[in-house]
């Protein structure tokens, strides 16, 4: 069973495709699946944050806080 990575860790994830990508010296090929790679992590680690805005905003109705 694999286990499901954290905000932290695909931020890493990213930050090393992005210096893959930075560094120049992949194929077109190899660049496009490092593209799409770092589209889909990034895509994960927006989906993490909504999800945990979404956490915050619950609690925070919960306990009487509103935004001003």
């Amino acid at each position: 069973m694999e286990k499901e990575e954290n905000f932290e860790t695909k931020m890493e994830s990213l930050e090393e495709v992005v210096a893959k990508l930075e560094k120049g010296d992949l194929s077109l090929e190899d660049s496009l699946n490092e593209f799409e790679k770092g589209m889909k992590i990034s895509k994960d680690c927006s989906k993490l944050l909504e999800d945990a805005e979404k956490r915050i905003t619950i609690r925070s109705a919960t306990i009487g806080y509103t935004q001003n």
